[in-house]
């Protein structure tokens, strides 16, 4: 069998297995037995080298981007106000209900007022006698029946009176509780019959459909901080929701103890789920930019240095071992700097399988709308 391929392409221990039967054959039978080996054995390489290896991939995009700065943060009424008494009497009404929506001007509660009110029909009345008594005196001084020191003295006395009257009105108004601004009330403490006096608390009224956050943060952020800058904010009681919002103001002073800043935001609060008092995680959007985007899954790190693998669409998907510079990073993904541009495609599942130079075959592309389980989990109804 010397001068033969055979020995080279079967393993020693087969070859000395078959060898009694090889010198058996006759030359021609052992030249297409040969033959027929040798096929095989390029058909079972070739196959080997076009074998490829699954993966899941992932599209380079270009997004908008910004470098977050988070914070914690309190929520204020846009306006806030504890309305109280200014004299001392009895409750005779009562127009509203715990946590009800009340507009500007509309009467809460009125307080025991029939004395005033007497004084002030005492007092229109006088007014009315007054002004008859200046209008027949004028007519006599036209006619020059009546001296104009007279009529003068009537005049004088009919202001008096209607000074009056705007005192007895202005003081009524005390015992009249309006709402100053649209806005919810709260609790309801007071009854129909309770006495009060100045100072005592009738009812809080806080203007919520837009909220104030008062927030701090390190001093070293101050010259990024202005007025306009987007936010967003979340709290522990929905927390699937996102509040949006932006930086109203950037407070005067930086507190010497602890080197930060109060930054006053305004959210958007329609719905009015949102309270006063609660407390918000806050993310502030700065630096806007546009970004190469990527996976952070489809990142390799060797050392201090990074690296991805670009599949190469029109060489039959073949691999490509990329370095690229990373920036920022958030929540599953990075922004690349240097090495991609929108629209390559990157092994983003499977790299630790792939070396440079394969062949793969990709099972799907994940995006915003496909998920990795969702693509593995069709692949899988195909197999079935």
């Amino acid at each position: 069998m010397q001068g033969h391929p055979l020995p080279a392409i079967l393993p020693r221990a087969l070859m000395t297995v078959l060898s009694p039967f090889i010198r058996r054959l006759s030359p021609r039978t052992l030249s297409a037995l040969l033959a027929l080996i040798i096929l095989l054995h390029v058909a079972s390489t070739t196959a080997a080298a076009q074998q490829t290896t699954p993966v899941i991939g992932a599209r380079v995009s270009l997004e908008p981007w910004s470098d977050p700065l988070e914070a914690l943060g309190t929520l204020r009424a846009d306006e806030s106000v504890t309305l109280s008494a200014t004299v001392t009497d009895t409750v005779v009404e009562v127009n509203f209900r715990d946590g009800q929506v009340v507009e500007e001007g509309q009467l809460l509660v009125r307080l025991q007022d029939d004395e005033q009110q007497a004084q002030l029909r005492a007092a229109q009345a006088q007014r009315d006698e007054r002004r008859a008594t200046v209008n027949r005196l004028a007519q006599l001084q036209t006619r020059n029946l009546a001296p104009r020191a007279d009529v003068e003295d009537a005049q004088a006395r009919l202001r008096q009176v209607e000074a009056e009257i705007q005192g007895l009105e202005a003081r009524l108004r005390n015992y009249r509780v309006r709402a100053p601004f649209d806005g919810v009330v709260g609790f309801r403490n007071i009854s129909v019959g309770s006495l009060v006096t100045p100072g005592t608390e009738l009812v809080t009224l806080d203007k919520v459909d837009v909220v104030k956050l008062d927030f701090n943060v390190p001093e070293v952020f101050l010259a990024i901080l202005e007025p306009g800058l987007p936010l967003a904010a979340r709290s522990v009681a929905f927390p699937d929701e996102r509040f949006d919002g932006h930086v109203e103001n950037v407070g005067s002073r930086v507190d010497p103890v602890s080197r930060s800043v109060t930054v006053r935001a305004e959210l958007g609060n329609p719905e009015l789920r949102l309270r006063p008092g609660m407390l918000m995680e806050v993310i502030v959007q700065r630096s806007s930019r546009q970004a190469v985007v990527v996976p952070e899954a489809a990142l390799i790190p060797s050392g201090d240095r990074q690296f991805v693998l670009v599949i190469d669409e029109e060489d039959e998907n073949r691999v490509e071992r990329r370095e690229v510079k990373v920036g920022e990073r958030r929540t599953g993904q990075a922004e690349i700097l240097e090495g991609l541009e929108a629209g390559d495609l990157l092994v983003a599942h499977g790299v630790q399988r792939v070396q440079p130079e394969d062949r793969v075959s990709l099972l799907g592309i994940v995006d915003d709308t496909t998920s990795v389980r969702e693509i593995l989990e069709a692949n899988r109804v195909e197999r079935n």
